[in-house]
């Protein structure tokens, strides 16, 4: 069975049955981790971490022990499939819950964009689509109000599962904890408590057990005013 990273980029291009089975074969190195840092500040990597189930968040600690979470990665991203051209890392990586991940030398990921170029882009792809991401993540935090922000969320979190395949119609794991939705939008616990049942009341989503439905995917996108275009899940046609 194919991983979900050539899940994602088959999104993008078709992959040939040897650039596919080149993806499978570095996902041999597989742990679990349970809530610790993948990498921390300050690290210098040599490998790279493949997440193949659960999901991890790229953070940032303030001295006065605030927290920002920068991204979410989702099955089928790369922690960083370039860090280790700099010298340490400038942020964080923690599992959120328990999380299957992929180790990956950074020489393997040398080789494989050395030997398949449709791999490469692919990567290139990902990578540019995740600064999309964080640039859209900074119009969301600096611009929109809480209720809207919190629907843009959702909304993109949504489409990601759905790319990979991890949706059951508007039904997606969602594995994250009031707190740290807050650290992500920029609010309190406790706000964040009064626009999830906003939502709620509204009929637009529901959460149980760490999963996430959207009864209405069209009004909770009109509710975030969501563009999908920053996610340029319509690459292949473009390609």
């Amino acid at each position: 069975m194919s991983n979900t990273l050539t899940t994602k980029l088959t999104s993008f291009s078709d992959l040939s049955a040897e650039e596919a089975a080149a993806l499978d074969a570095v996902c041999n190195d597989t742990f679990t981790v349970k809530g610790r840092d993948l990498i921390r500040v300050g690290d210098r990597p040599e490998q790279v971490f493949l997440v193949l189930n659960g999901w991890a968040c790229r953070y940032k600690d303030l001295p006065d022990g605030k927290r920002q979470i920068l991204a979410y990665l989702i099955p089928g991203d790369l922690c960083d499939p370039h860090i280790f051209i700099f010298e340490q890392m400038d942020h964080s990586i923690r599992a959120i819950g328990e999380a299957r991940v992929a180790a990956i030398p950074k020489q393997v990921i040398l080789d494989l964009t050395e030997r398949y170029p449709a791999l490469a882009r692919g990567l290139w792809w990902s990578a540019l689509v995740d600064e999309a991401v964080s640039r859209e993540w900074l119009v969301n935090v600096a611009q929109r109000d809480s209720y809207t922000r919190m629907a843009h969320l959702f909304c993109e979190i949504w489409l990601r599962m759905c790319q990979v395949k991890l949706t059951t119609g508007g039904t997606f794991d969602l594995p994250l904890t009031q707190e740290q939705l807050g650290d992500t939008l920029g609010i309190t616990p406790v706000h964040v408590n009064r626009v999830l049942q906003r939502l709620r009341a509204e009929g637009l989503v529901t959460t149980r057990d760490r999963r996430m439905t959207i009864h209405d995917v069209d009004a909770l996108k009109a509710a975030a005013e969501f563009d999908p275009r920053y996610l340029h899940l319509d690459a292949r046609a473009a390609a």
